[in-house]
């Protein structure tokens, strides 16, 4: 919209900030009056905010129009929150256009325009094109004008009409009625249709059968895994497995995975939506940032990208402590929490936490064929890098043997992938019907004591057995909370809402590897 006030131009039109993980609607106000000629842009902008006057100025020149040699003040409102990126290039040109008279006022009111200007006027893509779109539907706006090659991501969510425009004087022309654009419609239906094809399949896996079975468990119910054994003994291979076995994602999750790789301008033009679970293989060099998310800028880490899917920490005690410490709080929380200086931001964390490890520095201390070269105290002081309170938190403990030459050679069959997520998909799809009115509650590892005490109860045989478990082994209260949620999982896979005792006894002996038995 325009206005002549005081013998000054005012114009305004809609665009759209990132907050953290959603979005937000900004005003680009505009005011132009006779004086010197200087371009001013206000409201805590960045600066890639602020170069976007010279981007606007060769842009707009570039498309036929003349510069206005006035005084002209841009506002991005609200004032008192920083502006990042190039995003406002193309709302400041348009503000600007209207202010001048070229474009009528009630054509912009209803849209919001996002995009960054090259020198030559075509419009470049922009990071968080899904959030924008959710932004401009519950602001209530008719369209968004968004650059093509976000138009697939921001067209997922329906209730808005997204048009994807190339070069200002095409916003221009459909902003004047002399050029027809179509909303960009994407198939939800057919990209939802086309589950992930997966390179890889655990039954390539050899041997290892009772770990096989135990990453069933794990993906059944979102539990966190350790695996513990020799180099060679397959658990980075099992690991790389386990996302071919997690359950289906659904709409709800496919959205709020796509939400954070769209913020982070990960996503690709032929995939606009995340449909396969995140698998986030980590370097044990990573950084306390890397891993939590922050900088200067700050920005989601791999706690957060792995969010719906696995985070995969391979030689773990090889982690900085640091690193591994603050998985803690997500893990528990189900979201990061990072203060600076310039404020807190709390990203997603709902992630499956996959760690691996050696039994002892060589690495041999299990393997019967190899001699382990490790004195005790070495062993000890290698296995406590993982503290007590990070390995309490993971529910399920896999020990490891060396895979024998005859399970190499082996050819008998083994279960594909496919087979095992249909159990997977099956036991999912009980929990979700269970937790159906529990808020936050997705699968049996967000369960907490009250849901315990509801869904997981066990009789007078099961207790004695766990009571002795606890007694022999120094198991925490942390751990009897877990293994009751591991024995849920497994009653689930068959199919049964009564945990019997077998359930039971095998939840216990996924717990062998706790700091007390191990250290």
């Amino acid at each position: 919209m325009s206005e002549w006030v005081n013998g000054e131009m005012l114009a305004r039109v809609f665009s759209s900030m990132i907050t953290v993980i959603e979005a937000a609607t900004v005003e680009v106000e505009v005011d132009i009056i006779y004086g010197l000629p200087i371009f001013t842009i206000v409201g805590l902008p960045d600066t890639a905010v602020r170069e976007s006057k010279e981007r606007v100025r060769s842009a707009l020149r570039n498309a036929g129009f003349k510069f206005p040699s006035k005084k002209i003040t841009v506002n991005l409102a609200p004032a008192n929150v920083r502006k990042e990126g190039a995003l406002y290039d193309l709302p400041v040109a348009v503000a600007i256009l209207c202010a001048e008279g070229f474009i009528d006022k009630e054509k912009v009111k209803d849209y919001m325009f996002i995009g960054e200007l090259s020198l030559y006027g075509s419009i470049k893509p922009v990071r968080g094109a899904l959030l924008i779109a959710i932004a401009a539907r519950a602001a209530g706006f008719k369209g968004l004008l968004i650059p093509s090659e976000n138009a697939a991501e921001a067209a997922i969510i329906p209730g808005i009409d997204v048009y994807g425009v190339e070069t200002l004087q095409q916003v221009i022309g459909f902003l004047e009625e002399r050029e027809v654009l179509k909303p960009y419609a994407t198939d939800v239906t057919n990209i939802f249709a086309g589950r992930p094809v997966y390179d890889t399949d655990i039954s390539e896996v050899k041997g290892q059968e009772h770990a096989k079975r135990a990453l069933e468990v794990a993906a059944a119910g979102g539990h966190n895994v350790l695996m513990i054994g020799p180099p060679g003994s397959g658990k980075s291979m099992l690991a790389k497995r386990l996302s071919t076995i997690l359950p289906d994602m659904t709409f709800d999750e496919a959205i709020e995975t796509t939400k954070i790789y769209s913020l982070t301008g990960s996503l690709h033009n032929d995939m606009p939506v995340i449909t396969a679970r995140p698998f986030r293989p980590t370097h044990h060099t990573i950084s306390y940032a890397g891993m939590a998310g922050g900088g200067n800028t700050p920005r989601p880490g791999e706690i957060t990208l792995a969010h719906n899917g696995v985070l995969f920490l391979d030689e773990t005690p090889e982690y900085r402590r640091d690193v591994l410490e603050v998985l803690r709080q997500p893990i528990e929380d189900r979201h990061i929490t990072i203060s600076r200086a310039g404020g807190t931001m709390t990203y997603p964390a709902r992630f499956m936490l996959v760690c691996a490890m050696n039994p002892c520095p060589c690495g041999y201390f299990t393997d019967p064929g190899r001699n382990c070269t490790c004195t005790p105290l070495q062993i000890q002081r290698y296995r406590s890098k993982m503290s007590g309170p990070l390995l309490d938190r993971i529910d399920i403990h896999i020990n490891l043997p060396p895979v024998s030459m005859k399970e190499i050679n082996s050819c008998m069959p083994a279960e594909t992938s496919s087979d095992v997520r249909l159990r997977v998909n099956t036991a999912r799809d009980t929990q979700r019907r269970r937790y159906k009115g529990e808020n936050g509650i997705y699968c049996n590892a967000d369960i907490n004591g009250t849901h315990i005490a509801k869904y997981c109860k066990i009789d007078n045989r099961s207790q004695e057995i766990l009571e002795r478990a606890m007694s022999r082994f120094g198991l925490s209260a942390r751990a009897y909370d877990r293994i009751l949620k591991v024995a849920r999982t497994i009653a689930d896979l068959d199919m049964r809402e009564e945990i019997l005792t077998q359930d039971v006894s095998e939840a216990i002996g996924y717990r062998m590897l706790d700091r007390n038995v191990v250290g």
